[in-house]
C-alpha cells in the first residue's frame, strides 16, 4: 500500500467524522422544536374551548407539521447513517491504524453501568422519527374524528 494512502484516507476519515458528530445537534434541536410546536399547538386547541370540531385547522396543522418534521428528521438521520457506513468503510481497510477506529467502543461500552447502557442504548434514529410519527397520527386521528368534511 501506497504510504500516502493512509494519510489521504486520514483526511477523509477525520472530514467524514466531523460531518457525522455534527448531525447529533442537527437532530437535537429538532426534536426539541417539534415538541415545543406541539405543546403550543396543544396550548392553542386548550385556549381555544379544548378538543371540539371548530379546532379542526390546529389539528391539520399538527398533523402536517409533524410528518415534515419526520421527514426532515429522517433526511438528517439518513445522512449520519451515509457519514457512518464511510467511516466504517475506511477503518476497515485501516485496522492497524488506531487513528481510524475512534468511532468504535465496544470495548469501553463493557465497562459502562448496565442501566446506563440500556437507557443510552435505544438509536436515536428511533424516538427522532418514532415521535413526530407519533405526534403527527395523535393530531390526524384529532382530525378525523372532528372532521367537518
Amino acid at each position: 500500500m501506497d504510504r500516502v494512502e493512509p494519510e489521504k484516507d486520514y483526511e477523509i476519515y477525520k472530514q467524514l467524522l466531523y460531518l457525522w458528530t455534527k448531525e447529533n445537534p442537527i437532530k437535537t434541536s429538532k426534536l426539541q422544536i417539534l415538541l415545543l410546536a406541539n405543546t403550543l399547538l396543544l396550548v392553542a386547541v386548550t385556549l381555544n374551548d379544548g378538543f371540539v370540531t371548530k379546532n379542526w385547522a390546529l389539528y391539520l396543522g399538527g398533523t402536517l407539521a409533524c410528518f415534515v418534521w419526520a421527514l426532515s428528521i429522517g433526511r438528517t438521520s439518513l445522512f449520519q447513517e451515509i457519514w457512518q457506513a464511510k467511516l466504517m468503510n475506511l477503518a476497515a481497510r485501516h485496522l492497524e491504524d488506531s487513528r481510524f477506529q475512534v468511532h468504535h467502543h465496544q470495548e469501553e461500552l463493557e465497562k459502562i453501568s448496565i442501566f446506563l447502557r440500556a437507557m443510552g442504548g435505544i438509536s436515536s434514529k428511533y424516538y427522532l422519527l418514532g415521535t413526530p410519527l407519533l405526534l403527527g397520527v395523535l393530531w390526524l386521528c384529532l382530525l378525523l374524528y372532528f372532521s367537518v368534511f
